[in-house]
């Protein structure tokens, strides 16, 4: 379990105490992997399936309810079909593309996009890199499907040989790895060795009794422990997943799948339940560097944990300004619509599209007419003293800005009406 907590910081945060003894492997466990001489207890004895949360510093907690209140958010924020989907889109290739990238995937962002489109064509000697990328999606697609069909994700052995073997399947890879299965022999990354593969079956059993246990489940209406040991849970089962190591090939992808599969059933919005993978791509050599770290440090996770936990509000403030900037969109449209609410005829129309269609940076002015086909086709036949008028009348209206460098949508009026804040040090900004 999780030992301690610095339980005095957290009761100033929500005068709730931190998680204790969480993860701890009960005394017969212990006995039972000593009296049968269990290899790792020599060459992996940081693997106890406990932390000493006792001294992580006050700010890993301010982070999580940080964490919560941006998912919060996200979960609550309505947005149109089309905007929804192309979101969810969108992370679902961060998050492919962040995992296999990490193990040497060199297919851009926007490669892995048309991917999931199903337009992206590569030659022969490439195809495995496609592969890889559609092996992930489809295993993000199980896991969905299932936390549908059962509300939940729990952790088995056979669950995580299913999602290697997915992660696996179609590629090449040593003759001796067996997509599924655990491994026989010694593997690693870089200069760290997996435990020995003879106690791979027994550790693995153990770390899925622990992470479906008591430990990771808070009261039913303490909502912040919930969600504190959501994260607590996930980030333990991708630590022990890479620190057992308990396949050939594809740990790494393993660890990630089953992170974004904890926090989906738990409630996590499936856009940012991807965005741990994200950071720790971005991040790849603090990443790897905070692994060895935890190991080296004889299981001290606590650093790692800071670092997961400050790299996901990072990346759930990201996330929010897009959906900031679409409400801030769909409002500047309603603005220019009630501009145009008591005038009718194809002037009117012609010009409430032109402005709608403007960016918020300078356009040159000979390039308006091309913004979209639609006002291409407008302007069709008719000449610059067109386009001028209109110009001109959407600058009386106070919609566009013309500039040195050419011609731009208004759009900042929309911040005048925003809640007023008053004081130089605004805190919440």
């Amino acid at each position: 379990m999780f030992a301690g907590g610095h339980e005095r910081g957290q009761k100033k945060l929500n005068n709730r105490k931190t998680p204790s003894n969480m993860g701890t492997m009960t005394p017969s466990v212990m006995d039972t992997a000593k009296d049968s001489g269990r290899e790792y207890l020599d060459s992996h004895a940081w693997i106890t399936f406990r932390a000493d949360l006792s001294s992580v510093s006050s700010w890993f907690f301010e982070n999580i309810g940080e964490a919560r209140s941006k998912c919060k958010h996200l979960a609550m924020a309505p947005m149109p079909p089309r905007v929804a989907d192309e979101m969810h889109r969108l992370y679902l290739a961060k998050g492919a593309h962040a995992t296999t990238a990490i193990e040497g995937n060199t297919l851009s962002e926007e490669q892995v996009e048309r991917v999931i489109s199903g337009d992206l064509a590569l030659p022969p000697s490439k195809e495995y890199l496609q592969r890889e990328i559609e092996n992930i999606v489809g295993a993000c697609g199980s896991i969905e499907e299932m936390i549908s069909d059962t509300g939940r994700f729990s952790i088995s052995v056979s669950l995580l040989q299913t999602l290697n073997e997915r992660v696996l399947e179609g590629l090449d890879h040593e003759e001796w790895v067996q997509p599924g299965s655990f491994r026989r022999r010694a593997v690693g990354v870089g200069a760290y060795l997996g435990a020995p593969h003879s106690d791979v079956a027994y550790l693995t059993e153990m770390m899925a009794d622990w992470l479906n246990g008591a430990d990771f489940k808070a009261e039913p209406d303490d909502k912040r422990g919930a969600f504190l040991r959501t994260l607590l849970r996930a980030v333990m089962a991708h630590l022990y997943i890479a620190w057992i190591h308990p396949f050939g090939d594809g740990n790494g992808r393993v660890a990630r799948l089953v992170e974004f599969g904890i926090l989906t059933a738990a409630g996590v919005p499936s856009v940012a339940a991807h965005l741990l993978s994200n950071h720790y791509n971005q991040t790849r050599s603090e990443y790897y560097r905070q692994l060895d770290a935890a190991s080296r440090s004889g299981g001290d996770v606590r650093q790692f944990l800071c670092y997961a936990a400050q790299g996901f509000v990072d990346q759930l403030e990201e996330q929010l300004d897009m959906v900031r900037g679409q409400y801030f969109q769909n409002a500047w449209t309603v603005f220019v619509h009630e501009h145009f609410r008591h005038q009718h005829g194809q002037t009117a129309k012609r010009q409430r599209d032109l402005v709608l269609a403007l960016p918020s940076e300078p356009l040159p002015r000979n390039k308006v007419r091309h913004l979209t086909a639609p006002l291409a086709e407008a302007y069709a036949g008719k000449g610059s003293k067109t386009i001028s008028r209109d110009l001109n009348e959407l600058e009386r209206l106070g919609l566009i800005v013309r500039e040195p460098d050419g011609i731009r949508a208004r759009k900042e009026v929309m911040l005048g009406f925003l809640p007023t804040t008053a004081g130089d040090d605004q805190i919440l900004l």
